[in-house]
């Protein structure tokens, strides 16, 4: 989990924690966007960093979806917490 812990900043530690509680949604499409309380997030690199770390579950299909983090983002979250 180093790898990942090293490569995470205090942004993407927000967006995984507001994903844990079920505040984002994510919309597919040729970009995917996260949505936060609402708000499309301005930072779209955040989400693809975060897909790309195997944090988030990529978006599927064009409707928007509840975003959900995936057993490494669970695992990452719990370090967090831990911690």
């Amino acid at each position: 989990m180093s790898g990942i812990e090293s490569g995470v900043c205090g942004r993407d530690r927000a967006v995984l924690r507001a994903v844990a509680n079920g505040r984002c949604e994510l919309r597919a499409g040729c970009e995917p966007v996260l949505i936060i309380d609402g708000l499309s997030c301005a930072d779209s690199a955040t989400v693809h960093r975060l897909i790309g770390a195997g944090l988030i579950v990529p978006p599927d299909g064009p409707a928007i979806d509840r975003a959900r983090l995936t057993p490494a983002g669970r695992a990452f979250i719990g370090s967090l917490a831990a911690g």
